[in-house]
């Protein structure tokens, strides 16, 4: 029921019930004409390791996948390159300060909020930070926790765009 087809009823320009797909990817609304396209978002995840080499994984504090695994990070703002949005999102989640961002890989994902589809294009980087000392947890974050690469139950990530970034970045 998440999908845009199920979901989208109504025209955004004119309000007009006669809002249809015309493709898996578009609408069109045929009182006004206003078309609308199904795009996918940017969002941002990084791996971070302190220096025992184990990985930073964070608890996800709010639907999709409450409780579950997660690298930290989030959506990219209007107008914010995935640079900055990583560096802000980890000064937002954790308080903590990127030094330095290697991309890794991006994956697409399907993420549900609200009961509406949103799809992403989540892109992993490899990040250094410049401390932990101030590190705590805030925003949608519920906690935290260092894992050495073997003990990462990859069943209890959140989903599988991070599960693969996280593959990708331990077959580095």
């Amino acid at each position: 029921m998440s999908r845009p087809e199920k979901v989208l009823k109504y025209c955004p320009s004119c309000g007009s019930g006669l809002f249809k797909p015309i493709t898996s990817k578009s609408f069109k609304c045929s009182s006004c004409g206003f078309e609308f396209f199904i795009n996918s978002a940017a969002a941002v995840a990084a791996v971070i390791e302190n220096e025992a080499g184990q990985i930073l994984l964070t608890v996800r504090g709010v639907e999709p996948a409450l409780g579950a695994l997660d690298l930290p990070g989030g959506f990219v703002d209007p107008m914010e390159s995935a640079e900055e949005a990583i560096k802000r999102e980890i000064k937002e989640e954790l308080n903590l300060e990127i030094a330095t961002t290697n991309y890794l890989i991006s994956f697409p994902n399907e993420y549900v909020y609200s009961g509406y589809s949103v799809f992403t294009t989540d892109c992993g980087f490899a990040c250094k930070v410049k401390s932990f000392d101030n590190i705590k947890v805030a925003d949608d974050i519920a906690g935290y926790q260092f894992f050495d690469p073997s003990e990462i139950d990859f069943n209890k990530i959140s989903s599988n765009s991070i599960r693969k970034i996280l593959k990708f970045y331990l077959a580095q």
